[in-house]
């Protein structure tokens, strides 16, 4: 059966999470536009820096710090930051992101922009979020 287009794009950023590099969760971002990909992005250190899952070494894992906490104790770049900094900015505005992430489990993450990405979202005139849900289902969130 054919999909539809945001299980198309929710598939393919689950594709690009592949790609992550964080030893907790392994996130990927499609940014689209008129069904066009403009840009992808996963999660992980900053371009010439070490990924933690090559030192082995995480300072939020280690601390028993929890999902959405301490972020600037985390050298990863976040999977929505990498796509809008790697797209055009004039092919961002009112285009669409669809975020899928994975637990270290193996299981599906929350995949909701945390309050930064949040921020550079707006900020890139993304219009649209679209999310891969804990459950597996699909959300759509319609950015101010």
């Amino acid at each position: 059966m054919r999909p539809d287009w945001d299980t198309y794009f929710i598939e393919i950023a689950k594709v690009v999470s592949s790609r992550a590099t964080c030893m907790r969760r392994r996130y990927g971002a499609v940014i689209v536009k008129d069904k066009v990909i403009i840009s992808t992005g996963y999660n992980g250190a900053p371009r010439g820096m070490e990924n933690c899952i090559d030192t082995g070494v995480c300072t939020r894992q280690e601390q028993n710090i929890p999902a959405g906490e301490r972020y600037e104790l985390c050298e990863a770049v976040h999977a929505e930051q990498n796509a809008i900094v790697n797209a055009p900015p004039d092919r961002m505005k009112e285009s669409t992101i669809y975020i899928a992430g994975y637990e270290e489990d193996g299981t599906f993450a929350g995949s909701r922009p945390c309050k930064l990405c949040d921020r550079m979202i707006r900020n890139a005139q993304i219009t649209e979020v679209v999310c891969l849900k804990k459950d597996g289902s699909i959300d759509r969130v319609k950015m101010p």
